[in-house]
């Protein structure tokens, strides 16, 4: 079965390319592009849409390789020993499964999200090397190897805050997925709110555009920002019409916060509206 997109996501000839590509070379995804491109979604509707389980491994400053393939809790073994419970003869008890591990012994083909991966230290990707490789890794504690009973279609995703190994990239399949232009957000937008009128969507997307290409803004807002002003602008009954009243007292959007998410960004609007009415004088 090939990935062609969902009902509820929208995906590019080229996004489809990419995730079929990684699904037949058998290597990993490499998916980078702003926040708000939908990268951690399309794992999940790459798994709903070959009724595939997912996992996902959330990424952190402070998370490391090893806690992917598993953890043994030596503590609460010396503790059990100490009161006397029959579980410390058993080591097993003490090792809790990581992501990559629930994915090996998965019985059908999972899909294993690592979620924003330039988040950890340098070394992360690199200490996965040889387990996203191989699909198999070691258990020290119990002399056991675990192999993955079905490879599972693994996607991986940055935000680009870090440089990610040369090594690493070469085992992976790369796509980056660049900022939908009007027509593809357009499709997003009756995805998610069939049937909404075409009138507001256009000039709210035309005044969207316009705040994302405004010189010196900190945070462009992204498509689920988009979502949830169009979200507003409804609840609130604001017509085109009121979008369109671009006046010097009204460069600011209404409803702004859902687009604007913090004070250095409305303080360029307000001063490009301070500015546009002294040229107006």
């Amino acid at each position: 079965m090939r990935f062609k997109g969902t009902d509820s996501y929208v995906a590019t000839e080229d996004l489809n390319v990419a995730v079929n590509a990684a699904i037949v070379l058998e290597r990993p995804l490499l998916v980078k592009g702003e926040p708000g491109t939908g990268k951690t979604v399309l794992a999940e509707e790459i798994a709903r849409a070959l009724g595939a389980p997912l996992l996902t491994w959330h990424v952190k400053s402070t998370t490391k390789a090893q806690q992917g393939l598993y953890e043994y809790d030596a503590v609460s073994r010396l503790r059990d020993s100490q009161l006397g419970d029959p579980r410390v003869s058993d080591i097993r008890n003490y090792i809790r499964r990581g992501k990559l591990w629930e994915a090996f012994a998965s019985e059908t083909r999972p899909v294993l999200l690592i979620d924003e991966i330039d988040k950890a230290d340098i070394e992360f990707p690199n200490d996965l090397l040889l387990e996203i490789d191989r699909m198999e890794f070691h258990v020290y504690e119990t002399g056991e190897t675990v192999r993955a009973a079905k490879r599972p279609i693994v996607v991986i995703t940055s935000n680009n805050e870090k440089e990610l190994p040369d090594a690493f990239l070469r085992r992976c399949f790369f796509h980056y997925i660049r900022f939908p232009d009007a027509d593809t957000m357009a499709q997003i937008v009756e995805v998610h709110y069939p049937g909404i009128k075409r009138r507001l969507v256009e000039e709210a997307l035309r005044l969207f555009f316009e705040v994302r290409e405004v010189p010196g803004l900190k945070k462009k807002p992204s498509t689920s920002e988009l979502l949830d002003w169009l979200k507003l602008l409804m609840s609130e009954d604001i017509g085109p019409e009121q979008l369109r009243e671009r006046d010097q007292r009204k460069l600011i959007p209404p409803l702004h916060g859902a687009l604007l998410k913090n004070e250095q960004d409305v303080s360029l609007f307000e001063k490009l509206a301070f500015m546009a009415r002294r040229e107006a004088r």
